[in-house]
């Protein structure tokens, strides 16, 4: 099992949105715990710099972006943004 770090950019972003919301993030984050490799609704990014980032969506209105630290165990959730400003920010690099 993996252990969660939380960004703060992304704990405050969770912080900020309703609570129904911001439980069925929370959910599908610690599922992330179990199994943190892409398939499904998970996709590692096509970076050319290390560490690999990974992202998770949610539903189609949230966009988790995170990386794994295999050999710590860990995966740290980088920042978590609305779909729409996450294609905006990220996609087609």
């Amino acid at each position: 099992m993996f252990t969660l770090v939380i960004e703060r950019k992304a704990e405050k972003f969770l912080k900020n949105l309703p609570q129904k919301t911001r439980r069925i993030i929370v959910e599908k984050i610690l599922d992330l715990r179990e199994d943190p490799f892409p398939k499904g609704n998970k996709e590692k990014l096509n970076y050319p710099h290390p560490p690999a980032v990974y992202r998770l969506h949610i539903g189609r209105s949230f966009t988790v972006f995170y990386i794994i630290e295999t050999d710590e165990n860990v995966i740290k959730i980088l920042k978590i943004m609305t779909i729409e400003n996450a294609h905006k920010e990220y996609s087609r690099r």
